[in-house]
């Protein structure tokens, strides 16, 4: 019997489109879509399905509306009967591992969110700072390399996404010259489409007002095992989360480190859920051999379920 991880796709892998096939062809999908609508006061899945570039890229929309399709995608599997055995979310995605676990009520994660998102844009005017990729370099290299140019400014290894890809974020100056360190090492350093240098410690004016949104909110038990990016462990207790929570939004995304975790503990089918197959290929580069499937759409929905028979 296969053991199954729920993980959830993170800021950045939002589209025009997102989400309208599951919308058109499940009743449960249409309800999430229905839902956030009322509490976000506009329409969402008209921003998903037909928003601009820019419009869905505004990390107070992109925040929500990702949240939004990545509960439809997991609401149309559980209705094919398919259940987790832990889950994990990518940053963004921890809100909706939460609303999956139980933790959290999915009326109440995409409010937050949303604020989560206004709070992390203006915590660093834009301009100011930035996040660049870098391949082909161990954690130490990297590591080494931003401790080297933090004389300029802040900058720091924020995504420890898998072997070889760790992005790191910071004040302009300091990020230029950490990508001519990390360039003379042998990297390759590509900037990222960001509008502020997310996960750093340069976050923490963001952090201090979603602590106070979400001490307004009630974590209820958690039904389904999650792991935190904080640390790349289990939230041993509900009265963690809401510290998690806010050290999350400005501390590193160890997402390699919850992947091993989860296959340490058996997991090994993963399924990723909401937009795109970012986290699929991070899955492929810290074990080959790992199931690692998706739901987005019909189609990958029904691949999904096809696989997961053969098992």
């Amino acid at each position: 019997m296969s053991r199954i991880g729920f993980i959830f796709s993170g800021q950045g892998s939002q589209y025009t489109g997102m989400g309208k096939d599951l919308y058109d062809n499940f009743i449960e999908c249409r309800e999430i879509f229905n839902i956030a609508n009322d509490v976000l006061g506009f329409n969402i899945a008209d921003t998903c399905f037909n928003g601009s570039k820019e419009e869905l890229n505004s990390t107070e929309v992109t925040q929500p509306a990702v949240l939004t399709v990545s509960i439809a995608a997991m609401k149309a599997l559980q209705a094919a009967g398919v259940k987790a055995d832990v889950t994990a979310g990518f940053s963004l995605g921890e809100y909706s591992a939460l609303v999956c676990s139980g933790a959290l009520s999915y009326e109440k994660a995409v409010a937050l969110v949303k604020k989560r998102g206004k709070f992390m844009q203006e915590a660093v005017p834009v301009g100011v700072g930035g996040m660049v990729a870098v391949l082909g370099l161990d954690r130490e290299t990297v590591l080494g390399g931003c401790k080297e140019a933090s004389e300029f400014g802040v900058v720091e290894a924020v995504n420890f996404n898998c072997p070889g890809q760790i992005v790191i974020a910071g004040e302009k100056e300091a990020l230029n010259k950490a990508v001519e360190l990390m360039s003379g090492k042998g990297g390759k350093c590509i900037q990222l489409p960001v509008s502020a240098p997310f996960h750093s410690s340069l976050l923490k004016p963001a952090a201090e007002n979603l602590k106070g949104e979400l001490e307004k909110i009630k974590i209820m038990d958690m039904q389904i095992p999650v792991l935190t990016n904080v640390h790349g462990n289990y939230i041993n207790d509900k009265e963690e989360v809401k510290e998690l929570l806010v050290i999350q939004a400005m501390s590193p995304v160890l997402w390699e480190d919850i992947i091993r975790r989860m296959l340490q503990d058996g997991v090994d089918v993963f399924i990723e859920l909401g937009p795109g197959k970012t986290l699929t290929g991070f899955l492929k580069k810290i074990n080959r051999k790992i199931t690692a499937l998706n739901v987005e759409d019909v189609k990958s929905l029904n691949n999904t379920l096809e696989v997961l028979k053969i098992k």
